[in-house]
């Protein structure tokens, strides 16, 4: 796992800019660093490394090919790398390999078979730059699932491309504004989705694509896919898997392959270890491979309903794992919000991040690797949203949209607060908890006409952001963009394909690359290889949803290494309790970030929807955290970047 940056201008690259560039995110890669700058001066590649694949100088970058027409940067793991090797080595004679680096096997294979086949053949999590001398082209690609980052576009005269934004703000260069409109995404998705960034000017490059730039950044083509998440899901629902007992034995063998693949390592590793299905069978498989005890670890809260620790603790005794457990106080986990906007580079506020970045300072103590469980809601159906969400649309259907739309207007002006007190005299199974907040988002949703505009209302934070943000207009994104509806066969299959597109690559794996790379550990996805990826689209509905609950045939694996009884228990999220928090130890913070005077001077944001919801908050008449924490998130990023 390592950090990559660079930049490309007509005016000549200088080796002490380039390193500057790289010292932003010596994090990514504390091991070793290196630079290099093309024959004719105008072109500088960094790179950071953080050693986990043949610890050697054989494996430093930027890293030349023998022939010495190419030279790559890149960022993290091929799993295939070995099998990769006997197939050059079929194919193309005799390599002359200098170590053990998959690095080195991925500069020959990017050679032998060119960008996009050497980029279909990999199995991995990357982000690379290669450049081209006699074509004098960059090549920069991301993995197919968008584990590793990567940022890219012209500031000024200057081409500028790196693993972080902070790498790109270290250029002397450098003129960043925001973009309000990647802003208006923001407010509603609580991150910047790509290809946005919140700079003007800048990109996220989309994952599973690649671009290629000439001319100084002149030319930059369109993003150019090499994998079609949209083409997989569309095939594996036309050609699906019936037989469960045969599908069972596949995935275990799948998810088996894939976990041992991520445990290649001339370092320690582990795994974060929740107590949750995914983490456990990622947890429980790891550990059915090894001939010693893994290392696990767990963060607990004291605070009742945000804590998972004992379940993780009797899951790792059953197991057998070598389990490291830290309860955190609030005031602890409060601690880590100052370093949340630069960590996160750009407005990012999905409060588990607190947590997340917790457990990787609490891994890192004691491996340099740790497996994570990411990804098994969105291939398996495992959200609450989806089964509440799709049952909500079922019923909804089934009347006219001109009728959903009145009531969803007269939902809209029915004072909450004063039901829930004419409600209190019912029984407390009849009871509806903070009816006062989810009236508005019940009337919201039920006036939208389609399953998609449904599922995107019910996902959105602020839902009119347009209206919040002065001068934005929210771009039209996958959930909106009409000509790119799939040929799926019902709204649970959208509502997966949906999220894998965009909550998965935008929230979770960043939310993962972050924290963990924040504190120089390497964290690895087996949910997400993508051949797992392609066979739990082959999957029917009912193998990922019976008897009320989601990801039915990854249960049916994980029992096969943990008892039932053991895993059979009520979904709990991994947070914080931050709307506590805002009524209490940070309400000074909240209140400084959001006075009225300082909203109208920076601009951003019309102070008067804020201040009624933070007003609202403090006082407990309603829960707008959610809303706010979007909003104070931005604020600390804003106050970091000296805009």
């Amino acid at each position: 796992m390592c950090g990559i940056v660079g930049y490309w201008g007509k005016h000549g690259a200088k080796a002490s800019i380039v390193e500057k560039m790289t010292k932003a995110i010596q994090h990514r890669g504390p091991d070793d660093f290196g630079i290099w700058l093309n024959n004719e001066g105008n072109l500088a590649l960094g790179h950071r490394r953080l050693s986990i694949i043949d610890l050697t100088p054989a494996g430093h970058q930027p890293m030349h090919s023998p022939c010495g027409r190419f030279t790559l940067v890149y960022n993290g793991e091929i799993y295939n790398h070995q099998d990769l090797r006997v197939e050059l080595e079929k194919e193309g004679g005799h390599f002359k390999w200098r170590g053990h680096s998959d690095s080195e096997t991925l500069l020959a294979a990017l050679r032998h078979w060119g960008v996009e086949k050497a980029l279909q053949r990999l199995n991995g999590m990357f982000a690379f730059a290669l450049w081209d001398d006699s074509e004098k082209s960059l090549f920069l690609a991301r993995d197919r699932m968008g584990e590793k980052p990567l940022y890219y576009g012209n500031n000024g005269k200057t081409f500028l491309f790196g693993s972080e934004l902070k790498s790109l703000v270290a250029h002397p260069a450098w003129k960043g504004e925001v973009d309000r409109n990647a802003l208006t995404l923001y407010m509603r998705h609580n991150n910047v989705p790509s290809p946005w960034s919140i700079y003007e000017n800048i990109n996220k490059l989309p994952p599973a694509h690649f671009v290629v730039i000439r001319d100084a950044g002149e030319t930059i083509s369109e993003p150019q896919c090499y994998w079609d998440l949209a083409q997989i899901a569309e095939k594996g629902c036309a050609d699906l898997k019936y037989d469960e007992k045969k599908s069972i034995d596949e995935l275990d063998d799948l998810l088996r392959d894939s976990v041992l693949r991520r445990m290649a390592s001339d370092v320690p590793l582990g795994t974060f270890l929740s107590g949750g299905f995914d983490s456990t069978i990622v947890t429980a498989l790891m550990q059915s491979q090894s001939d010693s005890p893994i290392k696990t670890f767990t963060i607990g809260f004291h605070e009742e309903g945000y804590n998972e620790a004992t379940h993780a603790k009797a899951i790792a005794e059953h197991l057998g794992t070598e389990h490291t457990e830290l309860y955190v106080t609030p005031e602890e986990a409060m601690d880590v919000i100052p370093k949340l906007p630069i960590i996160w580079d750009e407005p990012f506020s999905d409060s588990s991040q607190i947590p997340t970045l917790l457990v990787s300072e609490l891994a890192r103590k004691h491996v340099t690797v740790s497996l994570s469980g990411d990804g098994g809601d969105e291939l398996f159906y495992g959200y609450q949203r989806y089964t509440k969400g799709h049952g909500i649309w079922k019923k909804l259907d089934l009347l006219p949209v001109s009728l959903r739309r009145a009531l969803g207007y007269g939902l809209e002006n029915l004072p909450g607060k004063t039901i829930e007190q004419s409600l209190k005299f019912l029984p407390e199974r009849l009871q509806v908890p903070h009816l006062a907040d989810r009236l508005p988002k019940i009337a919201d949703i039920i006036k939208e006409s389609s399953g998609e505009s449904f599922y995107h209302r019910l996902v959105s934070h602020w839902k009119d952001p347009a209206s919040l943000v002065k001068g934005g207009m929210e771009p039209m994104t996958l959930f909106n963009n009409k000509e790119r509806l799939l040929r799926l066969p019902g709204l649970p299959e959208r509502m997966m394909y949906l999220d894998s597109m965009t909550y998965l690559p935008d929230d979770i794996l960043t939310k993962v690359d972050r924290a963990s790379m924040a504190v120089s550990l390497e964290a690895r996805v087996p949910l997400l290889d993508h051949r797992v990826v392609e066979f739990a689209w082959k999957l029917p509905m009912s193998m990922k949803y019976r008897n009320g609950k989601g990801k039915h045939l990854l249960r049916e694996v994980l029992y096969r290494y943990v008892p039932r009884e053991m895993m059979d228990r009520p979904k709990m999220g991994f947070g914080v309790p931050i709307d506590e928090w805002l009524r209490g130890p940070l309400r000074e913070w909240g209140e400084e970030l959001l006075s009225e005077k300082r909203l109208s001077e920076e601009g951003f944001f019309d102070p008067e929807p804020i201040r009624n919801m933070w007003e609202e908050h403090v006082s407990g008449k309603r829960r707008w955290h959610y809303y706010l924490w979007d909003v104070l998130m931005f604020q600390a990023w804003l106050e970091t970047q000296g805009i």
